[in-house]
């Protein structure tokens, strides 16, 4: 409580305010669930129903409110006259960004995904996509180890062990108990064994970088 001659500060009488108000609507919650329960008050049942679900949102909001207000350091107001600093872009995005910009300039992969082949015919496709596949492959095979999950050929036999990484598996079909698993091998999957990629030096913290810059020949 305040001494006499001390006014309360705004926080205070918001708070206070905030109790009397969560008071006035557990008392108002009280009511309505009693006159709820009343045999007269069974036509209204619905009505009473929905406006005590209202009053428990409302309840539930003021004590949030109210909690909230207490967590509150006694700095918060230097806090908030703090700038808000601006978002910068995650460095794994910029790494992604970098892995997509190599595969743009060994293999147009970029160029392929984005144009519209609808206008061109099956041989120019074939033939864009196979420069798109040898450049591809070989930023593959510069910076990543990969490896098939199983050796063997799709279309054979084969047997899935008790304790397999799961993560390794797609199970296809009608599952029964637990492994060992025996089905037909659809696609061997694959893992890779080690990645190296090299670090994205980025120019500004606030912007990805770019894929591929736009070429402009001067006259």
């Amino acid at each position: 409580m305040n001494r006499p001659g001390q006014h309360c500060s705004f926080e205070e009488r918001s708070e206070r305010v905030m109790r009397s108000i969560s008071i006035v609507l557990v008392i108002a919650l009280l009511v309505v669930n009693a006159l709820a329960m009343l045999p007269a008050a069974a036509a209204f049942y619905l009505y009473l129903l929905g406006a005590s679900l209202a009053l428990a949102v409302l309840l539930l909001v003021s004590i949030l409110v109210t909690s909230g207000r207490r967590a509150e350091p006694g700095g918060v107001k230097d806090e908030l006259e703090k700038p808000i600093p601006a978002a910068g872009i995650n460095q794994a995005e910029a790494e992604v960004i970098g892995f997509l910009a190599m595969l743009q300039e060994k293999g147009r992969l970029v160029d392929f995904i984005m144009d519209d082949i609808t206008a061109y015919n099956d041989a120019q496709v074939g033939a864009a996509a196979r420069v798109v596949h040898q450049g591809c492959r070989a930023v593959m095979q510069d910076h990543f180890s990969i490896r098939p999950v199983r050796a063997e050929s799709e279309g054979s036999i084969v047997k899935v062990a008790p304790g397999y990484v799961a993560d390794e598996y797609r199970l296809i079909g009608k599952i029964r108990g637990d492994a060992p698993f025996s089905g037909t091998l659809i696609h061997r999957g694959w893992r890779a064994e080690s990645v190296n990629l090299p670090r994205v030096l980025r120019a500004s913290p606030d912007r990805l970088p770019t894929i591929a810059p736009a070429e402009v020949e001067l006259q």
